[in-house]
């Protein structure tokens, strides 16, 4: 299959190695210093080159602010039976942009984002598959994600971002609060260096990721919430109350069981 992939940095380049020996595949980006290392594929700088490629299945893995304008601009190269796909890690509004291309399409997020994970060996991380879309498009990725040994969850666009307003959004939310209130230490304990290591990791994401992330419409309830439990918190600690401090531990670690 001719495999067209949108965008040549870290996830990107990790699918046109994975594709690149069972597909033909070629890669675009606009900056030619991200291609430079690409092998076994045609390397694109113009989509103007893609007319000739005549692509069967687009991956989008630009950043997620520009992963619709891409699409946009690239519609005008591409065959009608081309099927469209993305891996964001937000999808509002993708069900109804795919719908008004009159493409077929897949989205699916791999959730073993390149800050923490080891690419080369992905058995212990996670993958939604969306299941609206085309069917031919779900196998590709399903077969895909099961050859890497990922744990597969299918879930409906809307269920995608309600998960990601858990999985990514407390987590972002908790590491900028403990970033806005650190200092340095001298002597640092073990759970204080995790959580560094945890911060740094997080804010060396791009902006647009984490300012997406956090406008998920599923966000804010979220965030909210922690601050309710903090108002909480405040209040026990202010009262020195060992029996309510007591009880909400109790409550807490039932939820990390």
């Amino acid at each position: 299959m001719r495999i067209l992939i949108l965008g040549a940095g870290k996830m990107g380049s990790f699918f046109t190695d994975l594709l690149s020996f069972d597909h033909e595949v070629a890669v675009y980006d606009n900056d030619p210093q991200r291609l430079r290392f690409l092998y076994n594929t045609q390397r694109f700088t113009s989509l103007n080159e893609v007319d000739a490629f005549n692509p069967e299945f687009v991956i989008n893995a630009v950043s997620l602010k520009y992963t619709l304008q891409v699409f946009d601009e690239l519609l005008p190269h591409i065959g009608k039976d081309c099927i469209l796909s993305d891996i964001s890690s937000v999808k509002t509004g993708f069900r109804e942009y795919y719908q008004g291309t009159g493409h077929r399409f897949v989205s699916s997020h791999p959730m073993f984002g390149p800050t923490f994970a080891n690419l080369g060996q992905l058995s212990n991380e996670n993958a939604i598959l969306i299941n609206e879309g085309d069917y031919m498009g779900r196998i590709f990725f399903r077969d895909l994600y099961t050859r890497l040994g990922l744990n597969l969850k299918e879930l409906s666009f809307d269920e995608h971002d309600e998960t990601m307003s858990y999985s990514l959004s407390i987590p972002f939310v908790s590491t900028f609060v403990f970033s806005a209130v650190m200092k340095h230490q001298d002597t640092p304990g073990t759970t204080f260096k995790r959580h560094m290591k945890i911060a740094r990791g997080v804010l060396s994401e791009d902006d647009t990721l984490l300012r997406e992330i956090l406008f998920n419409p599923h966000t804010k309830p979220k965030v909210e919430s922690i601050r309710t439990e903090l108002k909480e918190l405040i209040k026990i600690i202010d009262e020195r109350d060992e029996e309510a401090m007591g009880a909400y531990l109790t409550r807490i670690r039932q939820n990390i069981v």
